[in-house]
Formats: C-alpha cells, sequence, structure tokens
C-alpha cells in the first residue's frame, strides 16, 4: 500500500470517528455536565493512551527548539477548536453544527492558497461545491427550529481555528516531528488549558452516574485518540486540503448514527445528499487521475480562432 493511500484511508478514519463527537458528548450534556469538564476529563484520558502508543513505537518525546513555539500554538488551535464546537451544541442542535463544521475545507484551501500561494484546483473546487450541496440536503431542522447566531458563531470560530491547525501541522517545523509525539504534547497542553479554565479543577464536574464515565471513555479513544492521531498521518500523507475535503464524512457519521441509535429515517433527499458527499470523496482520492481526464476532454473541443472581419 503506498503513501498516498495510506493518508486516504486514514483521512477517511479520522472523519468518521471524529463525527462520533455529539453521540458521546449530548448525554453528557443531558446529565448536567459542562463542555470544559467533558473536554478536560477527554484530553486527560487520551494523554496517557497516546503516551504509551508513543512509547510503544519507539517515537520521541523530546522536542526541538525550532518545535516548541508551532507545537505550543497547534495546542492552542486544538483547545479552541474542540471548546467552541463543544459550546455550540448548548445553543443549537448537533446534527447543525456539525453541517455548519464542514466549512473548514474552505478555510484551509483559502489558507493555502493566500498564504502558501497553493493553486486552487478546479477538483478542488468541484468536490467543494458538491460536498456543501450534499450536506446541504442531510441538513433538516426541527419544526419551527431556526439558526443561533451564538452557536453559528461558535461553530464557525471551530472551523477556523481547526483549518489553522491542519494547516500548521503540514507547514511549520512540526511536518518532520513524530506523529504521535505532535499528539502527546498537543493532547497534553490541551487538558492543562481546560485544567487551569476550571479554575485548576474547582469548578470540575464528573460524570453523575459511573455508566457515563463509558462515555467520556469512547470520547477519549474514539474522537480524540484515533481521529488526532490519523488525522495527523493523514495531513503528513496527502497534505492539508485533502485531508482536510475528506472531512465530509463527518455528517454521514452522524446520519448513520441517527438511522442505527435514534430511529431516523432515511428519505430520498438524504441518499441524494449522500450520493454527492460520497461522489466529493471519490473525486478527492482519484486526484490526478480525474484531472488527467479533465484536461483530455477539454482538449478534444479546442477553441475555434476569430476570424477578423
Amino acid at each position: 500500500m503506498n503513501t498516498k493511500t495510506k493518508g486516504y484511508i486514514l483521512g477517511i478514519v479520522a472523519a468518521a470517528v471524529y463525527g462520533m463527537n455529539p453521540l458521546f458528548t449530548l448525554p453528557l450534556y443531558e446529565a448536567g455536565m459542562d463542555a470544559d469538564s467533558v473536554l478536560f476529563l477527554r484530553y486527560l484520558i487520551a494523554v496517557p493512551i497516546v503516551a504509551l502508543m508513543a512509547k510503544a513505537r519507539g517515537q520521541r518525546f523530546k522536542i526541538q527548539s525550532n518545535e516548541r513555539l508551532p507545537m505550543l500554538l497547534m495546542g492552542v488551535m486544538m483547545a479552541a477548536t474542540s471548546w467552541t464546537l463543544f459550546t455550540s451544541y448548548n445553543y443549537m442542535d448537533a446534527g447543525i453544527a456539525s453541517s455548519i463544521l464542514f466549512v473548514y475545507p474552505l478555510f484551509v484551501a483559502l489558507i493555502m492558497m493566500v498564504f502558501f500561494k497553493e493553486k486552487l484546483k478546479a477538483t478542488t473546487v468541484i468536490c467543494l461545491l458538491m460536498a456543501i450541496l450534499g450536506i446541504g440536503l442531510l441538513y433538516k431542522t426541527s419544526e419551527g427550529a431556526h439558526l443561533s447566531l451564538a452557536g453559528t458563531l461558535f461553530v464557525l470560530a471551530s472551523a477556523l481555528t481547526y483549518a489553522i491547525y491542519i494547516v500548521g501541522v503540514n507547514q511549520t517545523a512540526l511536518k518532520q516531528t513524530p506523529t504521535l509525539t505532535i499528539s502527546f504534547y498537543v493532547l497534553a497542553l490541551s487538558a492543562l488549558l481546560f485544567f487551569i479554565k476550571l479554575g485548576f479543577g474547582q469548578n470540575l464536574q464528573l460524570p453523575a452516574h459511573w455508566y457515563l464515565w463509558f462515555n467520556i471513555l469512547a470520547l477519549s479513544v474514539f474522537t480524540t485518540t484515533i481521529s488526532f492521531v490519523c488525522t495527523t498521518l493523514a495531513i503528513q500523507y496527502i497534505g492539508s486540503t485533502p485531508t482536510a475535503i475528506l472531512g465530509v464524512l463527518e455528517p454521514v457519521t452522524a446520519v448513520f448514527f441517527g438511522i442505527l441509535v435514534f430511529d431516523e429515517t432515511l428519505t430520498f433527499r438524504n441518499v441524494c445528499g449522500l450520493i454527492l458527499i460520497m461522489s466529493s470523496v471519490t473525486i478527492v482520492v482519484a486526484g490526478e487521475n480525474i484531472s488527467t481526464v479533465l484536461v483530455r476532454f477539454r482538449k478534444m473541443f479546442p477553441k475555434l480562432p476569430h476570424k477578423k472581419i
């Protein structure tokens, strides 16, 4: 299996498991926990898991002097994107928030184009448009529901900080840093920031029932450790923009669990949305091959020279 194939698979896995956030988070909110407490426990448990993985793989914990500032900034970005997303759940339906969050590939593409002079390919534009249309078809509000301005702003802030993180991992000294080393320090910094935000632990709220610890553990293992490591690897293998576009599978996960767990129905509109999303992912994975076909097709219809009158 070549590096690009690994990158696409890892990007798909990362997006799919990250889309499980609402599944494990909302029951904790219903039990009275706040976003800061959920996120602190989520990262606190994830840190030793990643540390053990790094130790088993023989990856270094020591970071170079030129890696310190980028690592600190990525830790702040990760904490910010998590907090703003989880806070938005208090203002709007989690499915709506997950849908709006998908604007982050647009932010990634724009950042790469403006700051790193990456050319925006036609296939990238097509993928983004198809994915956004697909998300729009999946989006469904309950009767009388409306978008919250505060919730929307929180999700947009989450999308922007996540885009900065995705670009930062691939465009700073961290590009050559082992994946698990990045994961360990970013998660540890995030846990520290939430510990401070909780008044150094004085305002920490623990799960009210023993079985809710399984939700915390699931958040730590699936939506944090697995998603985080897979995302970082995917960025290093295939780059920031393709990894970001593969994130379109996050709302697909939400639809899947909505049908499986919450007995939601799959409508014709949902099916059309899923087809558009899966098509956009297929184009991303096919990438260069599709670009070659489009160029050849365009050459079949050359522009005729203008006749002078």
